[in-house]
């Protein structure tokens, strides 16, 4: 860690606004509520009860919680410390947490037993480290809390499991920088003319875009309801029952949602802000949700290494650019983007190249990969390996990823997904698509197709080819199609390609 003056941790601001907010509600949890003195009040507790059992300054603690609403404050309390965070993502499975551990070698465990109390178990009798629990250990009344100048450190971190969408997940590091830039966005929110923030979530802690979004919640005096697990029906009745504002989501998600039969009878007269992202949104789909929802679509594209890149807010099916349906919008707060091509030099409107992002929300490097780390910030700049381009108004349209190139036919041509799928999700009974390149002797590789069908008339092959080459080259249309009632999803609703790929090779050998 990089030692700087402990006047600068963002926790000493974000506590001195809490102070502010006074008795306002900040989190609601189910039955649980705090406001934002209680918030600060749990922050001091917590981290005077860490020092307490030894944790230091600059110490790793390997964090698992569900949606405790003491969360913000555990996250708060530590790095207040100076600590780094090692956040553990349920739903990866026992061996990948293990590995995970392995990777990240914290000093302390900590657990939540009331809602992880056997795959905490189980986690820390592999480690040689001592081991918290949340409650009843940490979770204490004390009559009196210490002062936050007492308790606080320089270089807090956090530490977050990538979502594996370009190969085995990676940990990457988040710090100070970050979250000071969190608080400054919240700072303008209201300001710039937004209304205060009323935010249902499911997003949780161990995700940098549930982390910043956080942030950025209670540092605006926003108020946060944690919804516990997703269920299209339950969110529909927190917006109503809370007035929400503003909500994220993925595009499956998203999806469920319009499908949602509630929806129609459901007020959502309050909602100012619909994010969606984490993944491209069929075209047809968000056009179906502009006309259920109205102008309150925003979305967002962003990467666990940089969380808020690029937003396209009040989303309309404009006759005048309806080209802007496929775009992800323009730089959002201190982002500068760049298209860049091979060689690093920057590319004009309409060129296609990779995306690269200068931003105080970029992370600070992978634990344990110097090389990868060293090949991905370059210069004060991140390079995405997302491949996009940008138009004369600075909008930017992305075209896939660079592991997701196929390079097919004669010239070895390179094509890239997203613009297929935009295709093939236009036809009518189409729900769903997904394209992989694949092996081809004589073109190198060929479109391959996994589709899901909306209802039980299956188009045939020949229908989809058309329906591509009637917007795309031919060299786009799928070679061949498998037709499937899903697509496997990985983090916050990706496309998992690599388990297409591993699934075309057991299928089609």
């Amino acid at each position: 860690m990089t030692h700087g003056l402990s006047e600068d941790n963002y926790v000493l601001r974000a506590l001195g606004l809490f102070a502010q907010y006074g008795d306002r509600e900040a989190l609601i949890f189910g039955r649980d509520r705090m406001s934002f003195e209680q918030v600060r009040a749990r922050t001091l507790q917590l981290a005077a009860a860490l020092r307490e059992r030894g944790v230091r300054p600059g110490m790793s603690v390997a964090v698992l919680i569900y949606l405790p609403i003491e969360g913000p404050a555990l996250q708060l309390a530590l790095h207040l410390l100076g600590c780094r965070v090692v956040w553990l993502t349920l739903g990866t499975g026992t061996p990948a947490m293990r590995e995970y551990l392995t990777l990240t070698a914290p000093d302390f465990f900590l657990y939540d037993p009331r809602t992880q109390d056997g795959l905490g178990r189980e986690l820390a009798s592999g480690l040689d480290v001592p081991v918290l629990r949340l409650a009843p250990d940490l979770l204490t009344d004390r009559p009196h809390q210490p002062d936050a100048v007492d308790l606080v450190a320089p270089d807090p971190e956090s530490v977050y499991q990538t979502s594996g969408t370009t190969g085995a997940p990676k940990a990457l590091v988040h710090g100070n920088v970050c979250f000071r830039q969190a608080l400054e966005l919240a700072t303008r929110w209201e300001p710039e003319g937004h209304p205060r923030l009323r935010h249902l979530t499911v997003t949780p802690l161990w995700w940098s875009a549930g982390t910043v979004a956080t942030m950025i919640t209670m540092a605006s005096g926003g108020l946060t309801v944690l919804q516990d697990g997703w269920e299209p029906a339950v969110f529909l009745r927190g917006v109503e029952a809370y007035r929400i504002n503003y909500a994220f989501m993925s595009p499956p998600m998203f999806y469920q949602l319009l499908d949602e039969p509630t929806l129609s009878t459901s007020d959502t007269s309050s909602m100012y802000m619909l994010n969606v992202g984490t993944a491209p949104i069929l075209t047809e789909r968000l056009r179906e949700g502009v006309s259920k929802f109205g102008p309150v679509i925003r979305i967002a594209y962003g990467l666990s290494e940089s969380p808020y890149v690029t937003a396209l807010a009040a989303v309309t099916d404009d006759p005048r650019h309806p080209e802007r349906l496929h775009s992800c919008g323009t730089p959002w707060g201190d982002v500068r983007l760049e298209i860049r091509a091979e060689d690093g030099t920057a590319l004009g409107p309409g060129e296609v190249g990779e995306v690269w992002v200068a931003s105080r929300l970029n992370f600070t490097g992978y634990v344990g990969q110097p090389e990868l780390t060293a090949e991905t910030l370059v210069d004060g700049w991140m390079r995405t390996r997302d491949v996009g381009y940008r138009d004369v108004d600075g909008y930017l349209y992305l075209v896939g990823r660079d592991q997701d190139m196929i390079i097919t036919g004669q010239g070895s041509r390179k094509i890239y997904g997203r613009p297929i799928e935009d295709a093939l999700t236009a036809h009518p009974r189409v729900r769903a698509a997904a394209v992989i390149g694949v092996p081809d002797p004589a073109l190198v590789e060929v479109v391959h197709a996994y589709v899901v069908p909306d209802g039980e008339a299956v188009p045939t092959v020949e229908e989809l080819r058309r329906q591509v080459t009637a917007a795309l080259p031919e060299i786009c249309a799928p070679r061949s199609v498998d037709f499937v009632d899903s697509l496997p999803l990985v983090g916050l609703g990706k496309i998992d390609k690599n388990a297409l790929r591993t699934r075309y090779d057991a299928e089609h050998a």
